[in-house]
């Protein structure tokens, strides 16, 4: 007697668009990962005053470091679950079998991650800046250096996490792989701030920054997610 033989479970095909709706779906029933990153962030800012003084002067001159380094800390905090939970349910496998490329789907979760917490931290930049005392006409200069440096701060986290991902104590690995690429980001994304008239020159450093990310980051981390499905 032949064994009765069951169909194959159907794989849904997904598409970037749906992919990124049902991040931006997940990220609104778990918000608590994002206010805990702009809390992380306001209160990681507010400690600078009360360490170093209320003195305007000095503030005013160590607003761009304090703004841009809480922000880089911040952003890490999500990264942790971006791949995991993912990987735990069987939903990467799905992910990997629906017919995208792993740099794809990295890409899409990297723009979520940007949405969803890089976006509200330059929008609260703003206010902490003119919190720490940050001369009002250097403001807009410091938010156009965190909209290129959130997504490439997004960009990298998402590498991170993919190429940590299954690897044992992933959660102490990633920060100190994502840091150490954020780096020039933080260098020149302060230095504009500080810059001045020459402001132009390390904002147009980050732009570049920004274009060698985009598809570098998100083929790193499709390599990490093909690694960590075998």
């Amino acid at each position: 007697m032949n064994p009765i033989m069951l169909p194959a479970p159907r794989i849904r095909r997904m598409t970037p668009a749906s992919l990124l709706a049902r991040e931006l779906r997940l990220s609104l029933r778990h918000g608590a990962d994002t206010l805990a990153a702009i809390l992380f962030f306001v209160l990681a800012a507010s400690l600078f005053p009360l360490a170093i003084g209320p003195a305007p002067e000095t503030l005013g001159r160590l607003a761009p470091g304090i703004v841009w380094v809480c922000a880089l800390l911040a952003a890490l905090l999500p990264l942790d679950r971006l791949f995991g939970a993912d990987l735990e349910d069987g939903t990467l496998d799905q992910l990997l079998l629906s017919g995208m490329s792993p740099a794809v789907i990295a890409a899409t979760k990297a723009l979520a991650h940007w949405l969803t917490t890089g976006l509200p931290l330059l929008l609260a930049a703003s206010p902490i800046a003119i919190m720490l005392r940050l001369p009002p006409e250097t403001v807009p200069v410091l938010l156009a250096g965190l909209l290129p440096g959130t997504a490439i701060l997004s960009l990298i986290g998402t590498m991170g996490a993919a190429l940590v991902l299954g690897a044992r104590r992933g959660g102490v690995l990633l920060p100190l792989l994502v840091l150490p690429l954020a780096a020039p980001a933080l260098i020149f994304g302060v230095g504009a701030a500080e810059g001045g008239e020459f402001a132009r020159a390390p904002l147009l450093l980050l732009a570049a920054l920004l274009a060698a990310a985009i598809p570098l980051c998100p083929l790193a981390a499709g390599a990490g997610l093909r690694a960590a499905a075998e």
